[in-house]
């Protein structure tokens, strides 16, 4: 057989495309509406992402992803508008962030611990009533702005800061796909009491999951209102945001790293194309949805994942032929190509 040319590591790819992130806008080589949309974009991955870890690869059903968003975003705006001057803001700014992300994610396991005691919507109602509380309670706390929002909010959003996060959540995301937990929160999907029956810590995989998902929507959300330099409790609200980070998901495909991907990118851009349309958008986006769930109801890359993103020692070796038992036996997950056809 032919020998094939070294591949040029991911890693290193990612790490060369980061100095690109700050040099385009430090130079003015792409003008602020485009970067705030690449950052937009970079954002909204980060919740569908970070969803499809509950919605797609765990199977469960979550719509209260915007309530730890914005956990994140206020209490990560309080430390950098309160508690850190303004001079120190830009040094501080990653703590900020992690700090937001691990407010949501004892949020999460607030959350977490007495819904996965049952089975079936449950979650969705859970989910569902916290966001309520959350949006209420962010609304009636004066110290905070209540309906009003919060002001004086420094922008320390960037391209390259929007990159960075991108990047360590799907990495981290990967990985717990494809660790221990990750094969647990599958088997939950495929058969919950099967995977009961296996020894598998069903309860402990779905736990660690929600939080883990929760703590990237608060990092997204720290980002979100660093960017907008303005949050009220109705950026957060169920309808739009929780729906909107829902259709991203399903959008893109389930149980897809690709997917979430893909699905972010598309429904921003759309969101931003269809703007001249004004409200009529709001017609034409559910109604492309509607189709694509008619003719494609696992979304665009549903059940399957891109090469790249699957690790090496995950991957099926080519001797085995199509892949057909999924990535790394992964159950009903298969490889995908660049441009989203399963591998051959």
């Amino acid at each position: 057989m032919p020998e094939r040319s070294p591949k040029l590591p991911l890693s290193w790819i990612l790490v060369a495309m980061l100095p690109l992130t700050i040099i385009l806008p430090a130079f003015n080589l792409v003008n602020s509406y485009l970067q705030q949309v690449f950052m937009y974009v970079g954002i909204n991955i980060i919740l569908t992402a970070s969803l499809n870890l509950i919605n797609g690869y765990m199977g469960e059903f979550s719509v209260g992803h915007a309530a730890f968003m914005a956990i994140g975003a206020y209490v990560s705006a309080i430390l950098t508008v309160w508690v850190f001057p303004k001079a120190y803001g830009p040094f501080v700014f990653p703590l900020v962030l992690v700090a937001g992300g691990i407010a949501a994610a004892l949020a999460g396991l607030l959350v977490a611990v007495p819904s996965f005691r049952t089975r079936g919507d449950y979650l969705a109602i859970v989910t569902l009533a916290f966001n309520m509380i959350v949006k209420s309670a962010l609304e009636n706390i004066d110290a905070v702005g209540g309906p009003r929002g919060l002001l004086g909010i420094e922008k320390l959003t960037s391209m390259a800061w929007v990159y960075v996060w991108v990047v360590i959540s799907i990495y981290c995301i990967r990985n717990v796909v494809y660790s221990n937990y990750g094969r647990g929160v599958l088997s939950i999907r495929e058969d919950e009491i099967a995977a009961e029956l296996v020894t598998v810590d069903t309860r402990q995989c779905k736990v660690v999951a929600f939080v883990i998902a929760a703590f990237f929507a608060g990092v997204a959300g720290g980002l979100f209102a660093h960017l907008l330099q303005f949050i009220n409790p109705r950026s957060f609200a169920l309808f739009p945001k929780s729906t909107e980070i829902l259709a991203m998901v399903y959008l893109g495909g389930v149980g897809s790293i690709g997917g979430s991907i893909l699905g972010a990118t598309i429904f921003t851009v759309m969101l931003e194309v269809l703007r001249p349309l004004g409200v009529w958008r709001w017609v034409a986006i559910p109604l492309a949805l509607v189709l694509l769930m008619i003719f494609r109801p696992t979304g665009i890359m549903g059940l399957r994942e891109w090469r790249f993103l699957v690790p090496e020692t995950e991957a099926i070796p080519e001797a085995s032929g199509p892949a057909q038992r999924g990535a790394g036996g992964t159950p009903g997950l298969k490889e995908a190509d660049s441009h989203g056809n399963p591998a051959d």
